[in-house]
């Protein structure tokens, strides 16, 4: 499904990028996932369709495209999503149309989504699909800071820790895993993995045409 960004100076396409961060809630991947879209302009983040209800200060189509159930049904029917899960209750999912529009405009697409979503994906566009883990420093640390939100009920934060340890027990479907006890430190491991998976021989097209032009 990947698609090719216009050609550099010397001829050179490049394959197209899904590049997927997941943490347990509260690990910081929501964080470095805004730095890293305000810090590049050939990245563009994949807006999740969700049926959760719309919090205080989110945006329609900015932070999620909300539709009620039936929707998702038949969205979900109609094979619109590249992937989706159930999470808390509520269904998320990747719309197919939104990340072909972004590949096909020379963007790598950015996903903020866990393990079930970052398996489909592999499933789907394979060498195509960079995945990337982190974990929080420890379990404790990833309560306190769960805490110190002060936006989730004892009960919600005993869920989300249950989740948590699910989630971190996949670590090992990843390509590469980084611990978050920095946030700027992660935020430049991530950025550095970004730029040497462009880089990747196999990401890049017209190889061969360059190669013949430069030793005849």
């Amino acid at each position: 499904m990947a698609h090719y960004p216009p050609t550099d100076a010397h001829g050179l396409k490049r394959r197209g990028m899904l590049f997927v961060l997941s943490s347990p809630s509260g690990a910081g991947k929501s964080t470095i996932a805004r730095k890293l879209l305000a810090d590049e302009p050939d990245l563009a983040l994949s807006v999740s369709a969700t049926t959760r209800p719309v919090r205080p200060g989110e945006v329609d189509g900015k932070d999620y495209h909300f539709v009620d159930l039936e929707e998702f049904r038949r969205m979900v029917a109609a094979d619109e999503f590249l992937e989706w899960a159930h999470v808390f209750g509520n269904r998320y999912g990747t719309p197919r149309a939104q990340v072909e529009a972004m590949l096909a405009a020379g963007k790598d697409v950015l996903f903020d989504i866990d393990w079930q979503g970052a398996q489909q994906l592999f499933q789907i566009a394979g060498g195509d699909v960079v995945r990337v883990f982190i974990f929080p420093p420890s379990m404790e640390e990833l309560r306190d800071r769960l805490e110190r939100r002060a936006t989730d009920s004892v009960e919600v934060i005993d869920a989300r820790m249950a989740r948590a340890a699910n989630e971190v027990s996949h670590w090992d479907g990843y390509d590469y895993v980084l611990v978050n006890d920095d946030v700027e430190e992660c935020f430049r491991g991530v950025k550095t993995i970004l730029a040497a998976e462009r880089l990747k021989r196999s990401r890049q097209t017209g190889l061969i045409g360059f190669i013949r032009r430069l030793t005849r």
